[in-house]
């Protein structure tokens, strides 16, 4: 797969932009102090559906459009994000959307996918069963799947690191958490497009380790999820394509666990007063594990995401 160059990601910028403006970066300086280094947060948290996301299914269906190819359906897997990018973005070109989630998935993230119109089936224990779920209908049906690892895709993710790295050009490492790789692919996509010299760590769940463990044995390998908290990176099965970008241009991988990544919560909560759900609160969490190695350097985290069940969020809060 070829990365998107500085022109698409430019390009890509211009149709995310008509739904919603750059989200903003900042050094708040209660992170910076906790981490001994200077602490840029990229708040995806702020766009119109919580997260990254949004920005790939915008471009994945203004490709779609450019190519007079739009479907009469569109099928899709996720644990929410992804879902809400997918029904947005659907909504907006007039694509009925249906989407498979695992049982028990965040309830919130569930409403949110069916007040942007889209059909909610529930199937499967984990997002690996619920994909495989979609894709057989998708057949069934004769509707379009989407994935949730494409170029298009990368080509809207990508502006929200083109974003950072134009906004912050000394930063010296960056960390992202990587569920299905698009974030951090597209990290590296606009690091190359930009040559930005800033090192790139990838943030896996301790308790999702299939990325992790795919790196360092150069194939696909499947692990098992256990995590409870930080169900964006909760994905059994690395993507191929993702894996193979991620070869050799990732710098080094780190895992946090669960109560990593609730404490990460906290501070975030309350050195920012935003929301970070547990896959957004990832990178904070590995920056902390490895602070020691990052006195005084210019540090970029991605918030990748805000959208936690409020129950959840009052147990992380008040569990200090």
């Amino acid at each position: 797969m070829n990365l998107p160059s500085l022109h698409d990601i430019e390009d890509a910028a211009q149709v995310v932009y008509r739904e919603f403006a750059a989200t903003p970066q900042y050094a708040w300086g209660q992170l910076s102090s906790k981490l001994g280094a200077t602490c840029w947060l990229k708040h995806e948290n702020h766009t119109p559906v919580g997260a990254f996301k949004i920005r790939g299914g915008l471009t994945y269906f203004d490709q779609l459009a450019r190519a007079n190819s739009l479907p009469a359906e569109v099928i899709s897997a996720t644990r929410g994000n992804h879902g809400q990018s997918i029904g947005w973005a659907a909504r907006t070109h007039g694509v009925p959307c249906t989407i498979v989630a695992p049982h028990g998935n965040s309830l919130e993230k569930n409403a949110a996918m069916r007040a942007l119109g889209a059909t909610l089936i529930e199937h499967g224990s984990d997002f690996q069963e619920s994909r495989e779920h979609a894709i057989r209908l998708a057949a069934e049906r004769g509707a379009h799947m989407v994935p949730s690892f494409h170029v298009d895709l990368l080509r809207g993710v990508a502006t929200y690191w083109w974003e950072l790295f134009k906004a912050v050009p000394h930063l010296g490492v960056v960390y992202v958490p990587i569920g299905q790789g698009s974030g951090a692919c597209s990290a590296i996509a606009a690091k190359h497009a930009l040559g930005h010299q800033a090192r790139i760590v990838g943030v896996v769940s301790a308790h999702a380790t299939t990325y992790a463990d795919s790196l360092a044995a150069g194939r696909v390998v499947e692990a098992p999820v256990t995590t409870l908290l930080a169900d964006g990176m909760a994905c059994r099965v690395a993507d191929a394509e993702a894996l193979a970008i991620l070869q050799g241009n990732i710098d080094h991988i780190v895992k946090v666990t669960d109560a990593e990544v609730a404490q990460a919560m906290r501070d975030i909560f309350a050195c920012t007063h935003n929301v970070a759900e547990g896959a957004g609160a990832a990178a904070f969490a590995a920056a902390m594990q490895e602070r020691e190695q990052l006195v005084g350097q210019t540090v970029g985290l991605a918030l990748s995401g805000g959208n936690v069940d409020s129950a959840m969020l009052a147990d992380v809060l008040r569990n200090q």
